[in-house]
């Protein structure tokens, strides 16, 4: 396994749309098993393929204490959603940035595994927010993007400077 280099904002391959997976072969189950590693280095519970430069629908998830339940999505979509709530995101291609974001608060999800089978589940609080967050980074949103302009512009300035300070 290997540790994932994560695009950090405002890099413009942050911007891609994933494309579906047509299959899950052994490149994209060692791509799982990197991306969650690396999920798990950077003290993340959520990421997607996109954040690692890699442009297919591949989400990872781990929001359990001991960092042991570990979700898989390929060519996730929400198929039911009600509800709002507030949370306060951070996300790992933005890092050190907290900001509250409304979001669904009830989800279905409709899924494959790494098996390539489908698979529906329900999803509320934390673990409904985390998909969302992730299924944005798949259509090519970053978290800051629901900040009024002022605020993603303050964001971008000093996560350039963070840049150009460790060059």
């Amino acid at each position: 396994m290997a540790i994932l280099t994560i695009l950090t904002y405002p890099d413009p391959n942050l911007h891609k749309v994933a494309k579906a997976l047509v299959s899950v072969d052994e490149i994209h189950k060692t791509l799982i098993k990197d991306m969650a590693e690396t999920m798990y280095m950077s003290k993340g519970i959520g990421l997607a393929a996109t954040q690692v430069d890699f442009h297919e629908r591949i989400i990872v998830i781990d929001i359990s204490e001991d960092k042991n339940d570990l979700l898989v999505l390929i060519n996730p979509e929400i198929i039911q959603k009600k509800g709002k709530q507030e949370y306060e995101e951070g996300c790992l291609s933005v890092p050190g940035f907290y900001e509250a974001v409304e979001r669904f608060d009830f989800i279905k999800v409709k899924s494959l595994n790494t098996s390539g089978k489908f698979f529906e589940f329900e999803a509320r609080g934390l673990l409904s927010v985390c998909i969302q967050h992730e299924m944005d980074h798949l259509e090519g949103k970053v978290f800051v993007e629901y900040l009024s302009p002022l605020k993603q512009n303050r964001i971008k300035r000093k996560l350039i400077k963070q840049r150009k300070n460790k060059s």
